[in-house]
């Protein structure tokens, strides 16, 4: 029986001692790892002090904004240091910050890349929606007391041990700004992370190389890689609607998937994707894939060519519309992180969303394909609840139950580009309606469907 206790004991034991040794083994990496890569773009990309960093976007891990954080502002790097690991992140003027796994600063700095001239701001003085002078015509029928009130709520704290940290709303109505508001510090031109709203853009670039006849969906992806095998099935389309079946894990706190080894451990995010085996027949399973993402980044990479590469958003794209503070983030192999690394300001991604329900034209110019739109919203067949077109979320909910949705409490029509720590952009067509929100919540305390039925409860019926 002693022994029997014994074995028990050292087996308890045992697997202490290993889960132990796996946090300390594979935590630090992907803490130390945000940090740089967080503080550097804040900092440097949207001019914040570290210290709001610290307070907002660094409490998403228990411990992360402990680490210790170095700016060397003569090479513009940034090093965080977790425990027994230290990361590094460095910004270059016009192509914002890179977080470093496998190469050294000063070869990233030497890639011989033409960075975009930026120039937010650029539009102040051309009328809304292209800029951002705003005319103070009140539309008929909007109950403008009532979005203000609402808008406000959106930035109150029901907990103030747990904060939402909102820091803009903006609503859209029939091409007019009806609702703006800002946190202190905040202002029409700041940059604000979209994570994966990202991705959304990453589909208007592919659009726009559909409409210029070199990218056709249907096609099997252009992926090297792939055509000695079973991958080659794969289309431009699976990877559009996240149903490559290429095997992959999306998790954001296990340190060891794919997610994590992908943005932190290294350089080329596409090229570690594409490294993925088939795990399902394309078409047949859905899976959220930032990887998938950054494999169409890729692609659009090669079709582009690197002497138009890294102007092609502005130029295609940002500049058509007016997104002026607009700004994507390359890996150090060089490629857009079209998966997750965009910042603009609140109101050019309402723009954005503009472009979208208006179908893809923009003052009587055509930058999406006709049809483009439609077939963006159209859910994956391999999305059982309706959930995902083409790199954009939907609201449709399962065919035999239209309740059971991915947004409780928003209109089954809605169109939402969607970001990490609740980044919005949510498209109402019936409506004419566009509501972006930018913040950083880690918790359950905003609610997205109260801001924009509140919204939709003030416009003419």
């Amino acid at each position: 029986m002693k022994k029997l206790v014994r074995y028990f004991l050292y087996v308890i034991l045992t697997a202490i001692f290993v889960a132990i040794l796996f946090v300390v083994i594979t935590f630090p990496p992907v803490m130390s790892g945000m940090v740089a890569k967080t503080m550097c773009s804040c900092v440097y990309v949207t001019g914040r002090t570290p210290e709001s960093v610290t307070h907002e976007e660094l409490l998403v891990f228990p411990g992360l904004n402990r680490a210790g954080v170095e700016f060397n502002h003569q090479d513009s790097t940034v090093s965080a240091q977790f425990l027994w690991k230290t990361s590094k992140a460095v910004y270059r003027k016009g192509l914002g910050c890179t977080l470093l796994a496998e190469q050294s600063a000063e070869e990233v700095k030497s890639q011989p890349i033409a960075a975009p001239e930026l120039t937010p701001g650029a539009n102040d003085t051309v009328s809304w929606p292209t800029g951002n002078i705003v005319k103070d015509t009140m539309l008929a029928g909007v109950n403008y007391t009532q979005i203000e009130k609402v808008i406000a709520n959106g930035f109150a704290d029901k907990d103030p041990e747990n904060p939402v940290f909102t820091h803009a709303v903006i609503a859209v109505y029939n091409g007019q700004i009806i609702g703006e508001k800002y946190a202190d510090g905040y202002g029409v031109n700041s940059r604000l992370m979209g994570w994966s709203m990202t991705k959304s853009i990453t589909n208007a670039l592919v659009g726009i190389l559909v409409k210029e006849g070199k990218l056709k969906v249907n096609d099997p992806a252009p992926v090297e890689e792939w055509k000695g095998d079973d991958r080659k099935a794969i289309t431009l389309n699976n990877l559009l609607q996240a149903s490559s079946g290429l095997e992959w894990s999306e998790s954001y706190y296990f340190p060891t998937a794919d997610f994590h080894r992908m943005f932190i451990h290294s350089d080329d995010k596409a090229a570690y994707a594409v490294g993925k085996k088939l795990a399902h027949e394309p078409n047949t399973f859905f899976q959220y894939s930032s990887g998938s993402t950054n494999i169409l980044s890729r692609i659009i990479r090669q079709t582009v060519g690197d002497d138009n590469y890294y102007t092609f958003p502005y130029e295609k794209l940002f500049q058509k519309i007016g997104m002026s503070t607009a700004i994507m983030e390359p890996d150090a192999s060089g490629t857009f992180v079209g998966s997750s690394y965009s910042f603009a300001s609140a109101r050019d991604w309402a723009r954005f969303g503009m472009l979208y329900l208006n179908d893809g034209v923009w003052n009587g110019e055509r930058i999406l394909p006709e049809g483009w739109v439609t077939y963006s919203t159209t859910p994956a067949p391999a999305a059982l609840n309706r959930e995902y077109g083409a790199q954009i979320w939907l609201n449709r909910g399962n065919p035999n139950d239209s309740s059971h949705v991915e947004y409780p409490g928003l209109p089954n029509e809605a169109i939402i580009f969607d970001g990490f720590e609740k980044n919005f952009v949510v498209i109402i067509p019936s409506k004419n309606l566009v509501v972006a929100r930018l913040g950083v919540t880690h918790n359950r305390n905003f609610s997205l469907a109260d801001l924009v039925n509140g919204i939709v409860a003030a416009l003419p019926k």
